[in-house]
């Protein structure tokens, strides 16, 4: 099974940048899809992105459409969230996922990595 390790989380100004990434290794990353996930305190985890095996296609929820962009680089096994315009709202722990074709991110087959704090203040 894949292991994930995220890094590039930490505090931020309102209207500022990050950019996160996630470390796979030990399994077939390439043929994964992969999310991003988040959960702020007394919150419910909640969908961020997706990004298909291949990288051609991608799914945002809507509350993050056009100031978040998922990407992958699977010749170094890695995942990214650029994320822009972070308000407030944001601020959560922030989680990356890859699972096996036709399964579903709360599967025991897929993996998630630790979490990485994102705090945003305005």
């Amino acid at each position: 099974q894949v292991q994930l390790v995220e890094s590039g989380g930490g505090s931020v100004q309102a209207g500022g940048s990050l950019r996160l990434s996630c470390e796979a290794s030990g399994g077939p990353f390439s043929s994964y899809g992969l999310a991003w996930f988040r959960q702020a305190p007394g919150r419910e985890r909640e969908f961020l992105a997706a990004i298909s095996w291949a990288g051609g296609h991608t799914y945002y929820v809507d509350s993050v459409k056009g100031r978040f962009t998922i990407s992958r680089d699977n010749d170094k096994n890695m995942l990214y969230l650029q994320m822009n315009g972070l308000n407030s709202e944001d601020t959560a722990v922030y989680y990356c996922v890859a699972a096996p074709p036709d399964t579903s991110w709360s599967s025991d087959l897929a993996s998630w990595g630790q979490g990485t704090q994102v705090s945003v203040s305005s």
